[in-house]
């Protein structure tokens, strides 16, 4: 709904839960030290003024101190969901009513209503694209070509996102360049890892409140999200089991304590499975009929084609929801599969995603990727781009400063040995 008490174009659940969702902003802030300080500078030098930002992502808390960061730095921001079960309603109505921000975000929201959503955000005509999954790049270059010709550089947060603008650069069909801030190890290497291992684990138990101790958890994916998630599991107790196609990452999870096996082999004796591999069906009908009676399955990957559930309503007989975010498949034979959030990502749907204090990096990388683009687009080629190193050490740096940590420097004479090709002979 549109709010004439703000004047601010936006489509919320409730402005009334705007006291909330300040509330819980600002305790998101506090935790969001390297983000502050960059706020700071953005106040102070405004590298954004004139820009407009149209942003796909999580309207969760994190999300809105960095829309709030880019509005300072002189950015006119729209934010929009980047799926339907990830918006937190009193944030949204926060960032319309207190921060004056435009937000098309209502948790639960059907696939028009969120296809609309996107479509509201493009009516922006932005400069610059936030993505997290890259379906606001791809909604402009198919359907809303119009307001392509206005955009000059982009952001993606995720490794999904990253790998469908991939195949676009490789096309031909990308129209501006895009920094993959999901790369920069200051976001892959803490965000997916401790973000992902944590909040997954929360939304399973939030769903669920199981036992983990003792229990069979399957990860299908090995990459810096499974890996988190494996050993966050098997903190708790969990007797981990990791399904992969990649050998090396295989070859890492034996080594990392954790079982290693195929799915179908997985599927006889798993109670839980989480997919978090980015690719689609990995859990399908041969799984589904191999699970036991009361196997659980989510999935913490971007979007909800990692389990094949059109394969699993064909197969049900009944179902029905049991509890929230929980729904009960009964097969013909009487077992029980249990699907948590609609398979969409469960430390979203279920849980508030991942701690403020991990995002801060993350997002650090977005406000510092969103400067740089505005000051360089015109010198980059339409194609992906790492984050720049300088940035990605800069963000390093200030968390650990923020964190009261010290470390050591290089003397001059290391400096002089590391370069040198003739020392140490």
């Amino acid at each position: 709904m549109s709010t004439a008490a703000t004047q601010v174009r936006s489509d919320v659940k409730n402005i009334d839960l705007a006291d909330q969702g300040k509330k819980r902003i600002e305790w998101a802030n506090q935790s969001m030290k390297v983000l502050q300080i960059i706020r700071k500078d953005f106040i102070k030098n405004a590298p954004l003024k004139g820009m407009r930002i149209s942003a796909c992502l999580h309207v969760t808390t994190e999300t809105a101190n960095l829309a709030i960061t880019l509005r300072d730095g002189g950015a006119d921001v729209v934010l929009c969901a980047s799926n339907p079960l990830s918006t937190q309603d009193d944030v949204a109505s926060s960032l319309v009513r207190d921060y004056g921000i435009s937000v098309f975000a209502i948790k639960g929201e059907d696939n028009d209503t969120y296809y609309n959503h996107i479509l509201a955000a493009l009516d922006h005509k932005p400069h610059i694209t936030m993505d997290d999954g890259a379906d606001l790049v791809t909604i402009a270059l198919t359907k809303r070509q119009d307001a392509v010709a206005e955009m000059i550089a982009g952001t993606e947060e995720t490794t999904t996102g990253v790998i469908r603008l991939r195949a676009m650069a490789k096309d031909g069909v990308l129209k501006y360049p895009i920094v993959a801030v999901n790369d920069a190890e200051t976001k892959h290497m803490f965000d997916n890892r401790y973000g992902t291992g944590q909040s997954t684990l929360d939304g399973v138990i939030r769903c669920t409140n199981m036992l983990l101790a003792g229990a069979k958890f399957v990860i299908a994916g090995y990459g810096w999200c499974g890996k988190g998630l494996a050993f966050r599991a098997k903190g708790m107790g969990a007797d981990v089991i990791v399904t992969e196609i990649d050998p090396t990452r295989a070859i890492e999870a034996v080594m990392d304590g954790h079982r290693v096996m195929s799915m179908h082999e997985a599927a006889k004796i798993g109670d839980v499975f989480v997919t978090v591999t980015g690719n689609k069906n990995v859990l399908h009908k041969d799984h589904f009929e191999a699970m036991k009676d009361g196997a659980i399955v989510a999935n913490s990957g971007h979007f909800n084609v990692e389990i094949d559930i059109p394969a699993l309503e064909k197969m049900a007989s009944s179902r029905r929801a049991t509890r929230e975010f929980v729904e009960e498949y009964v097969m013909k034979d009487g077992r029980k599969i249990y699907l948590l959030g609609e398979g969409r990502l469960i430390n979203l749907a279920a849980a508030e995603g991942h701690p403020a204090s991990v995002m801060d990096m993350s997002f650090a990388n977005q406000a510092l990727s969103v400067e740089y683009l505005v000051k360089n687009h015109k010198s980059l080629e339409n194609k992906v781009y790492p984050v720049p190193q300088e940035l990605d050490r800069k963000v390093a740096r200030l968390k650990l400063e923020s964190m009261g940590v010290k470390i050591d420097r290089l003397t001059p004479e290391q400096e002089e040995y590391l370069a040198s090709w003739s020392e140490g002979t």
